[in-house]
């Protein structure tokens, strides 16, 4: 099982192989509240980047180790690469950017990044 999602014009786009979350974080951080992100974390290596390598711009703010990537032509952001807490790859990709996603559906974890 896996699902798709991309940036607003389609120039990002990506696939998952795992099962849709049900559950999404909503960060509190400078950054992520701005956008309105819902994330779910998924390991780096269950994360295909199917197109726009080339098309993305990234930003990094406070540590700097959240890769923020977004398309240059949309200014959307489907996604951000980073590591766990347990140092593992991971991307936290923006469920709001999966078409399939039901976000009426999802438990919502509140995530206090504005004081991590």
């Amino acid at each position: 099982m896996s699902f798709d999602g991309s940036c607003k014009c389609g120039a990002v786009s990506f696939t998952v192989d795992a099962a849709l979350p049900t559950e999404a974080i909503s960060c509190n951080c400078s950054h992520c509240r701005r956008k309105g992100f819902l994330l779910a974390a998924v390991p780096a290596d269950k994360f295909t980047l199917a197109s726009g390598a080339d098309a993305q711009i990234e930003y990094r703010f406070n540590t700097e180790k959240i890769a923020h990537k977004f398309c240059a032509t949309c200014g959307c952001q489907a996604f951000s690469e980073g590591v766990d807490k347990d140092g593992k790859d991971t991307r936290m990709v923006n469920l709001r950017c999966v078409p399939e996603a039901d976000l009426g559906a999802l438990k919502i974890i509140e995530y206090d990044g504005a004081n991590h």
